[in-house]
């Protein structure tokens, strides 16, 4: 495969086809040094005022939040480390976005689905490591920040919550025969609606979009041309999910 400015290379494309990347089974805390997992029954990290962002696709991932924050975002001496608890989110599923990402991915966000319930984690930021992160999720463009209210979702060391913030697709849920398309590296229970892989959804995605093309060059324009990037989400969407929830408050 030849790297060009149309071409931005295998490296980039099988980062693409990784989300939402690897997430662990238990609790950690990424610093500035890489993360630590906390042992089941460990008492949770000092969450005095802190932001709890759940998160829905690949910002439980290490990997992805490393990419995000580095030293400058841990404060000084790593004295602000960022706690990611396992959460279980009743009545809401971790399905694809409508949009392509700058680095190509088709990402996510939370849709409400009735029954269902998703192992998912919650971040924990500092107000300047919150601001970090809705730095890298295009807000107004992408994605709102909201807080969602009258909600169930049990975190690992501190119980049972009826409030979160988060990151809702401004699109809605991409729709795939009239239903949205649920992240197939998310366990939940109760889920009806269909699940792929990032391969499986950007196929999906490419034969609707640019039948006969490569699956790798189709990723590789989306990642170097943000016209053709956005002309394409503009056409995913056109039939997207809309997003509902009484709870749902854009901040």
């Amino acid at each position: 495969m030849t790297i060009s400015a149309a071409n931005p290379g295998p490296d980039a494309v099988t980062r693409a086809l990784a989300y939402p990347y690897q997430i662990p089974k238990n609790s950690y805390v990424l610093s500035a040094h890489g993360h630590r997992h906390l042992a089941v029954g460990e008492p949770a990290p000092d969450l005095e005022g802190l932001h709890p962002v759940v998160a829905s696709g690949s910002n439980q991932s290490p990997e992805q939040l490393a990419r995000k924050f580095d030293d400058n975002h841990f404060g000084h001496a790593d004295g602000a480390p960022i706690p990611v608890l396992r959460s279980r989110m009743e009545n809401f599923d971790s399905v694809y976005s409508p949009h392509f990402s700058a680095y190509g991915s088709i990402a996510a966000t939370l849709h409400f689905s009735s029954g269902v319930s998703s192992d998912l984690f919650t971040t924990w930021l500092t107000d300047p490591q919150l601001q970090r992160m809705h730095d890298t999720e295009a807000l107004g463009l992408n994605y709102d920040f909201c807080r969602l209210d009258g909600i169930r979702i049990e975190i690992d060391g501190i119980g049972e919550r009826d409030a979160v913030f988060a990151y809702i697709g401004r699109r809605g849920a991409l729709s795939y025969d009239n239903q949205p398309v649920a992240l197939a590296d998310i366990a939940a229970r109760g889920r009806t609606w269909p699940a792929m892989t990032q391969t499986q959804v950007q196929t999906m995605a490419r034969d609707r979009l640019a039948p006969g093309l490569g699956l790798q060059e189709f990723i590789g324009e989306n990642i170097a041309d943000v016209d053709i990037r956005h002309q394409r989400t503009t056409c995913l969407a056109s039939d997207a999910v809309p997003f509902s929830h009484c709870g749902f408050t854009p901040l």
